[in-house]
């Protein structure tokens, strides 16, 4: 990733003197033959995954340098469906997260200190509306990526003991606003999913690198279904939504007619919600693309969280 980071940063060809002082790991290499088995081992890798490897006279020094083109790597102009636009929304939160972003931040600093020509990064086009900060997301998914089982607390609910456990984790997924580990349970000797916000203290990983494998088949999403569980219906909302937005909401919703709202044109909608936090969090993470006609308890409810998003922000 360091290595991407650089070559893909900057305009000009690098040596591989230049890109061993200023790409982190390269550095702590205790001698020039290690350093140039790193390098030769991670350069036949981008080229093994399809990254476009450029080779090039670095300015006035003989030495070969190296670069990637933006042009080559980057992907053209992509349409995305709404329910597709949200799950990269997800997946740019994650990397957007303290806990993920910084070594890639870090990166491009020390790039710009050592006098490399960076382009700066472009705003992200989608805002995502899912929170990625539960303290344990980021060590359970690099021990995903490692293939190590981990050992952490875990409370079966909020005013249950912490009881510990040891996981072979197989992958982290979000299902209804909330993030899930599954794997097996060397404890229960089963599948089993845990709610990450319910882990308590650190996530340690143990065993070697490359021990846990996800068995073939396995449907992540579909064993969260089944385990947690879902929310009670309990009451009919209208609400209006706006022209060609909400679509999440429109798929369950029965449209009543037509409404103008503050001018604006939408549809007058009627939907079957769950309870009223989780359905007041399902309306917000809309904005002002969708509004509580009725009842009152849900639109007190949307117009709170709204504000203490908009006291977040300022």
């Amino acid at each position: 990733m360091n290595l991407v980071l650089c070559l893909l940063s900057t305009r000009q060809y690098l040596t591989a003197e230049r890109i061993r002082r200023i790409v982190p790991g390269y550095t702590d290499a205790p001698s020039d033959e290690a350093f140039f088995r790193m390098f030769e081992r991670d350069k036949a890798e981008l080229r093994d995954l399809g990254i476009p490897l450029e080779t090039g006279s670095a300015g006035f020094e003989v030495a070969e340098g190296y670069r990637i083109a933006r042009r080559d790597y980057e992907l053209p102009d992509i349409d995305l469906e709404p329910d597709e636009a949200a799950a990269v929304a997800l997946a740019a939160r994650l990397w957007d997260s303290p806990q993920l972003a910084g070594a890639a931040q870090g990166a491009l600093h020390k790039l710009r200190a050592a006098g490399v020509d960076v382009d700066a990064a472009p705003a992200p086009a989608v805002q995502p509306r899912v929170r990625a900060a539960e303290p344990a997301l980021a060590p359970l998914i690099s021990a995903v990526q490692a293939g190590r089982a981990a050992t952490f607390s875990h409370r079966r609910h909020p005013a249950a003991e912490a009881a510990q456990r040891t996981l072979e984790p197989w992958g982290v997924v979000s299902w209804r606003g909330r993030w899930y580990v599954i794997g097996h349970d060397r404890d229960r000797d089963a599948t089993r999913c845990f709610r990450v916000s319910r882990i308590v203290g650190p996530v340690r990983p143990v065993g070697r690198a490359g021990a846990v494998r996800r068995p073939g088949g396995v449907d992540l999403l579909q064993i969260v279904a089944g385990s947690a569980e879902p929310p009670v219906a309990s009451y009919t909302a209208r609400l209006w939504l706006a022209d060609g937005h909400a679509h999440g909401l429109r798929r369950q919703a029965r449209v009543l007619g037509r409404l103008a709202l503050d001018g604006v044109d939408g549809d007058l909608v009627e939907v079957t919600l769950p309870a009223v936090d989780i359905a007041a969090r399902w309306v917000a993470g809309h904005g002002q693309d969708a509004v509580v006609i009725e009842p009152a308890s849900l639109a007190d409810a949307v117009r709170s969280r709204l504000l203490a998003a908009a006291g977040e922000v300022g």
